[in-house]
Parts: structure tokens; sequence; C-alpha cells
């Protein structure tokens, strides 16, 4: 009994030690405000953040960036915090989210990290509502809104890492240069076509619809692994049937056992657009994704016509 009272102790004492070295990551200074140390971790919480923050931190010396979702994971509807995350979010001293509700499920661990700075990317993005009154938080998907999450993100660590804020604002501005870029030239390709009907197959595209002036007629899943029913399969079918609609986007990251249906029984034909959520970790990775998009929306939407 004894013995088991003293293991406990030592158990606490050791934790105590622990959470209070983890506390030491964030100083402060000569004002009392909080600062960052002069090398600083900073974590996203999945790949097109990543991507996002690997642009506005580049070639920064000092700067460890961290990824905590595998690259592959693809959105973070089902993912579930494993103890190497946890690992890494207490390493961090400033976590980069996506926002509009993509990590709501990380709420209760992050409130247990007061001193961990967070950098909302979506802040001031225009959300869309879906039908259950949340947010759809796919908003990395619309080339304008990418921008505003890097500006959002060069501004925020200027603000958290001063001393680093000429090389985070160079950045920024070189990456969002090049994203505006890309903006154009997507309108060039696609802006002249008349008929913008599309059939989804996910909620991924809302954001890149409201900015093109795409028309989603139907969405084939709510959520990736969400296979519709039937009867919400019949009414893809029906809808498709009555407005002619002959292009379905699906997506590289899940399989389309549903669309393929659906293109089955109208003859419409399916087009893969990938929603940059999965990728190779490089900087430029987002602005490939998208211009490989770029060719198949042309391709699709002419055929369309």
């Amino acid at each position: 009994m004894r013995n088991s009272f003293i293991i406990r102790l030592l158990t606490l004492i050791f934790l105590l030690l622990f959470l209070s070295a983890c506390g030491n990551q964030t100083m402060k200074g000569e004002t009392g405000k909080t600062t960052v140390p002069d090398n600083v971790v900073i974590v996203t919480t999945f790949y097109p953040i990543y991507i996002e923050a690997a642009n506005v931190t580049k070639n920064i010396p000092g700067i460890k960036l961290i990824n905590l979702a595998p690259p592959t994971a693809g959105c973070l509807h089902n993912y579930q915090l494993n103890p190497e995350d946890l690992k890494k979010l207490d390493e961090a001293d400033i976590l980069v989210i996506n926002g509009a509700g993509m990590e709501d499920f990380m709420d209760k661990i992050i409130s247990q990290l007061p001193k961990l700075k967070i950098i909302d990317a979506s802040k001031d993005i225009h959300l869309i509502k879906n039908q259950d009154g949340t947010y759809n938080p796919h908003v990395w998907v619309s080339i304008t809104n990418a921008i505003k999450q890097v500006e959002n993100i060069g501004e925020q660590l200027a603000i958290l890492d001063p001393i680093r804020a000429d090389r985070y604002a160079a950045n920024t501005e070189a990456y969002t240069t090049k994203l505006a870029n890309l903006r154009f030239r997507m309108h060039q390709a696609i802006d002249n076509v008349d008929r913008r009907d599309v059939i989804v197959f996910h909620d991924a595209f809302p954001y890149f619809a409201r900015e093109f002036k795409l028309n989603i007629i139907s969405v084939i899943e709510s959520e990736p692994g969400a296979e519709p029913s039937a009867a919400e399969l019949s009414e893809t079918i029906r809808i498709a049937k009555e407005t002619g609609t002959r292009v379905i986007f699906t997506e590289p990251q899940y399989q389309a056992r549903s669309a393929e249906t659906v293109a089955r029984e109208t003859g419409a034909k399916l087009y893969t657009f990938d929603t940059a959520v999965t990728g190779k970790l490089e900087t430029d990775a987002y602005l490939n994704i998208m211009e490989k998009n770029m060719d198949i929306l042309g391709d699709a939407l002419y055929q369309n016509e």
C-alpha cells in the first residue's frame, strides 16, 4: 500500500515538472506581453493549411513547420488525434487552423494549452452555411479564399513573431501574386462557357463554384463515405436528366461508386477535380493542382455546351 502511494506521488511530481517545462516554451518580454521564442515551432492542422504556411515561412531561418495530420488524411471530418499529434501540439508555439468548423473536434485539447497561439486562416472570409446551420469549411478550394488565408497567416505571424515580420510579408506577397495570376488565367479559361450546371461528389465545391459562377445542381454525398440513400440517388438522377447536366466532378481522394451510378444512368461523364486536400509537401503543390484542375474544367465545361 505504501509503495503504491509513493509511486503515485512520484508520477504526479513528474507530470508537474513536465508541464512546467512545456510552459517555458513561451516567454515574457520586457513589456510583460507574451512573445514566442527565437526559434518558432509552427504546427498546421492539415494539408492545405500546411502548404499555405510553408509558402509564408519559406526560407526563413529559425522556423520549424510541422503538419499535424498526414498529407494523405484528406479533410478532418473523421480525424482523431493520436499521441503523436498531442506531442506536436505540446511542442508548438503557434497553431494555424483552417477554421470555419474544420477543427471543432480539437477545441477541448486546445483549451488545455492556454499559451498556444492560434491563427485562424479563415478570419473575415464570407462563409457558406450548410443546410444544417453549420459552416462549410472547404474555403481553400476557392483561389480568392486561399489568397485571403495566406494573407491572414502572414499578418498574424508578423504580429506574433515581429522579428521576422518583413520576411513573412515578402513571402506572403510573392505567393499571393502567384495565386492571383492563377485566378486570372482560370477565369480566362472558363468564363465564356454558357452551360455551367454541374453535379459534384461532395460539399467541397461550393466556394469554388461561387467564385467561378458554376451552378451545382446536386451533391451526391454530403460527406465522403456517407453514401446516399436509394431515394437520394434517384433524386440526383432525376435532376440530372431534367436539366441535361452531363458533367460530374469526382475527387481523387475518395471512391466514386455513387457518382459512377449517376453517370451510368444519365449518360453524364465523370471528371476528376482535385480539391487540394492531399498531395505532395511542396510549396507549389496547390498551384500545380489547380493548374491541372483548370485544364480539366475547360475540357468538361466546353464539352457540356
